[in-house]
Parts: C-alpha cells; sequence; structure tokens
C-alpha cells in the first residue's frame, strides 16, 4: 500500500508537520476561547440573577416591615394585603436565587474541558501516529 508521503522528501514531511500542528494548536485555542467566553456569559447571568434576588429580598424585608407596622396600628385587613406583597416578593427572591445558582453551577469550573479533552485526543492521535511511522 503506498501514499503519497512515501514519495516526498523528508524535510517537505516535516514542513507539512509544522504547518498541521500549527494550524491545530490555533484550533484547539479557537475553541477554548470560545468555551470560555460562554462560561463567561452563564457565570455573568447566574451573578446577575443572584444580584436581582438580593434586591427583592431587600424589598421583602421593607415589606415586610410595613405589614408589621400595619398590622400592629390597624390590626385590619389591610395588613393582609401587605403580607401577600411580601409573600410574594420573597418567592420571587427564592425564584432568582435558584435560577441564579443554576447558572453559576453550570459555569464551574471555569476551564475549557471540551477543548482540553479534544487537545488531549489530538496528542493521543499524533503519538500514535509517530509509534505507526515507527513500525513502517
Amino acid at each position: 500500500m503506498t501514499t503519497h508521503t512515501e514519495h516526498q522528501p523528508t524535510s517537505e514531511l516535516v514542513k507539512q508537520l509544522g504547518e498541521q500542528v500549527s494550524t491545530l494548536v490555533r484550533d484547539e485555542l479557537t475553541l477554548a476561547r470560545m468555551e470560555m467566553v460562554e462560561k463567561g456569559k452563564r457565570a455573568g447571568t447566574g451573578a446577575g440573577l443572584l444580584g436581582g434576588a438580593g434586591v427583592l429580598a431587600l424589598y421583602g424585608l421593607g415589606a415586610l416591615l410595613v405589614t408589621v407596622g400595619a398590622a400592629l396600628a390597624l390590626v385590619l385587613p389591610v395588613w393582609v394585603a401587605a403580607l401577600v406583597v411580601t409573600v410574594v416578593l420573597f418567592a420571587a427572591a427564592g425564584i432568582a436565587a435558584l435560577i441564579g445558582k443554576s447558572q453559576v453551577q453550570r459555569a464551574l469550573p471555569p476551564e475549557p474541558k471540551d477543548a482540553m479533552a479534544s487537545g488531549r485526543r489530538d496528542v493521543e492521535a499524533v503519538k500514535a501516529a509517530i509509534k505507526e511511522g515507527r513500525r513502517s
């Protein structure tokens, strides 16, 4: 079985190897950068939602204080309405916190796992090709 590489001089093969390795490294770095950008966006979204949850919790605390004040001052149905607002704000804060936590966990750890796995496969393929070349 003959391949076109058997008819090329060694210097040409080494030159091609250098070009291919260079292209491979560039492509792997591009993949890693893209993966990190995606994870950064996820982490930013999660952090924003967690911040929003904190703000909603502060509004909930304010509404709770208003509720307590209204209940103590009036002991009338007005406080029931204030209590409903408080419960809704805390529920919204809890939902935002859970979503934010999920987003942050999806972004961690901040390492390009897919690109690293692809790079390992490439290294193994090169090692296998070198071993195969020695046997021929």
